[in-house]
């Protein structure tokens, strides 16, 4: 309503203008006198005015033939198009900046706007394969899914839009929480442009979440192949595949070929923790305890970890404590300094009752590096000492509080893991699961309560000594709260007498 007002306001105010000023020319004195050879033109004001008008209008009424002339001639030399173009210059003129405006609009977040601009582009220009493509953009962004996936739809029936209206679709399904549609379409996509890195990603995470590992590894190749993925990455990344391939083989029964990819998973990224663990069992199941301790030891040399620790354990199950030590010195020699090494070795001086050299081995990392199991390794330390219960509990007390230590933590959202797997639980991302320690205080442990009989079960009950009166007493914490939330983490059969 106040636009029309202002359009008529507008209108009157040009009327008024134009009759005033053709007053003002007519009380004008004077004119103008055009003079050529023995002719002379004498004009009043008005009429100059009016002729100028109409020299210009002549102008370009014959530019506009000769632009015709020109037009004619190329279509006599054979451009068939030549006489439609100049017809429909003008038309083109205004799609393209309707088209131009639409874009615009698009990026500075004007939805609407775009789309309708998009609407007076496609009038004028009846091309399709853009103004649909920025249709469906503003469509999205406005929130109106429906009417993106129809013209994602029309864009299907052409060529040069197919893929981009597959690629549309399919994150609009990713984001309606469609996975398998979108794993087809995915997939389809790939087909068209395989060197489209976007693409060729989600179909992999697609995968990875599917569970499709020989597809995964497929694409990953594909990904080597065309360029879009570095060789080392792509090394570690087929590892991972190959190792979640090998559990899948597992799961079926088929023991063979489940250790033959393990042991393929580990050949193709030797650091990679549950690889190694896994090949390792592989060889100790065919007896051939040389190979499993070369594959670990090799594995401990790059990072130390708990799962390693566990399976050089499993080569001979039945040593006794003492053994154990004499052959885990052998494994922790790459990195004796290692924090994940001085625990390994006080774990298996606890086990073999030797307590005092435990606490050699665990050195000054309760002061320096005070997480849960630092801690609970202390208290097992404590009591095999036999220092009283309260000494005990109050270590596990603050084993309660303390930061959890190293765990599996997806880089990409910092979720923490109980163990590690190829695909984030929380983000869905592929590989992103780190050995370090998480920002957040969640109480998950990676190997669960191996040192907890140790502390509170199969040591022989010492007497308990009253502590003076004049000395503080330790926070009492009851022996359920300690075995129901004491993130102990331990070697698994490593610590086992």
């Amino acid at each position: 309503m106040l636009w029309s007002l202002i359009k008529i306001v507008i209108f009157v105010a040009i009327v008024a203008a134009a009759t005033f000023g053709a007053s003002y020319l007519l009380d004008m004195q004077g004119g103008v006198r055009i003079a050529f050879g023995a002719t002379e033109i004498n004009l009043t004001p008005l009429n100059a005015v009016i002729g100028f008008i109409l020299l210009v209008l002549a102008i370009w009424l014959l530019l506009k033939l000769v632009s015709l002339l020109i037009a004619v001639l190329k279509f006599i030399n054979g451009d068939e198009t030549a006489i439609t173009r100049y017809f429909d210059r003008n038309r083109e003129s205004k799609g393209y900046k309707a088209l131009a405006d639409g874009l615009m609009a698009l990026v500075s977040g004007e939805g609407r706007e775009a789309m309708a601009k998009a609407a007076k582009a496609e009038k004028y220009l009846h091309k399709p394969e853009l103004t649909n493509l920025l249709t469906a953009q503003a469509a999205e962004m406005t929130g109106d899914t429906k009417k993106a996936e129809t013209v994602y739809k029309r864009m299907l029936q052409d060529d040069a839009t197919r893929f981009v209206a597959v690629r549309g679709i399919m994150k609009q399904k990713l984001s309606n929480g469609d996975s398998a549609t979108a794993l087809q379409l995915a997939k389809k996509a790939h087909e068209m442009k395989p060197k489209h890195a976007e693409t060729s990603d989600t179909l992999l995470q697609l995968q990875a979440q599917a569970h499709d590992w020989a597809g995964a590894r497929k694409t990953l190749t594909s990904k080597l192949k065309n360029g879009t993925l570095p060789r080392d990455v792509h090394k570690r990344r087929d590892a991972v595949l190959a190792l979640s391939e090998a559990k899948g083989v597992l799961d079926e029964g088929n023991d063979i070929e489940a250790r033959e990819a393990a042991i393929e998973a580990n050949r193709l990224s030797p650091d990679l923790i549950p690889a190694a663990a896994f090949a390792a069992r592989g060889y100790i199941e065919q007896g051939k305890a040389n190979y499993a301790a070369r594959v670990l030891k090799k594995a401990w040399a790059a990072q130390p970890h708990p799962d390693l620790a566990a399976a050089f354990a499993a080569i001979a199950p039945d040593e006794s404590p003492e053994a154990r030590i004499k052959r885990f010195q052998k494994l922790v020699k790459p990195n004796p300094d290692h924090r994940e090494s001085r625990m390994l070795m006080a774990e298996l001086n606890i086990a073999a009752e030797d307590f005092p050299t435990a606490r050699r081995a665990l050195g000054d990392l309760v002061e320096n590096e005070p997480d849960a199991r630092v801690l609970t390794i202390m208290a097992a330390i404590e009591r095999g000492e036999g220092k009283p219960d309260a000494v005990v509990k109050g270590w596990l007390a603050r084993a309660l509080s303390a930061p959890r230590g190293p765990q599996w933590v997806c880089d990409k959202c910092h979720t923490v893991h109980a163990e590690w797997v190829p695909v984030c639980e929380t983000c869905h991302a592929f590989d992103t699961l780190s050995w370090t320690s998480s920002p957040a205080s969640s109480v998950v442990t990676p190997t669960g309560i191996e040192m907890l009989p140790l502390i509170v079960g199969t040591i022989e009950d010492k007497t308990e000594e009253p502590a003076p009166a004049d000395e503080p007493k330790a926070q009492e914490v009851p022996d359920a709260e300690i075995i129901e939330a004491a993130p102990v983490v331990g070697t698994g059969e490593s610590v086992e007498k």
